[in-house]
């Protein structure tokens, strides 16, 4: 009998549940898949822990509720923290767990990839 622990985000355990997945590369798109997953994942990789409002400063035209989403995500898949200090008024922060650090590599390669290749869409537009 195969088991999923009830934290596993509920889309990621009914594919796994009904192999849905053709090969583990579609389990890793939906991990990692989202506008703002692998610029939140670098962030947080790279630069460490960020409390929310910091993050939300990261990104010009990110709403609350679509940040709230793509952070509630990452955390039910394992690679992020959420940690709450008891305060007034609660801080709250954002850490990468040690299986997010497993999708470094893959963050960094594409932020190399794309940093390698800037160029030839920014080319690509001018022709037009």
């Amino acid at each position: 009998m195969l088991k999923i622990s009830n934290k596993l985000r509920e889309e990621i355990k009914k594919k796994i549940i009904n192999k849905e997945f053709n090969c583990e590369k579609e389990l890793t798109l939906s991990v990692i898949g989202g506008k703002w997953k692998l610029v939140i994942l670098w962030h947080l990789g790279f630069e460490g822990p960020h409390r929310f409002n910091e993050i939300n400063r990261l990104f010009n035209k990110i709403s609350h509720r679509v940040l709230t989403k793509q952070l509630r995500e990452l955390e039910l898949d394992g690679i992020i923290n959420r940690t709450v200090y008891p305060s007034k008024p609660p801080k709250v922060e954002y850490s990468i767990t040690e299986m997010g650090k497993t999708l470094l590599p893959i963050v960094q390669a594409m932020y190399e990839w794309g940093k390698e290749h800037m160029d030839y869409y920014v080319q690509k537009i001018d022709e037009e």
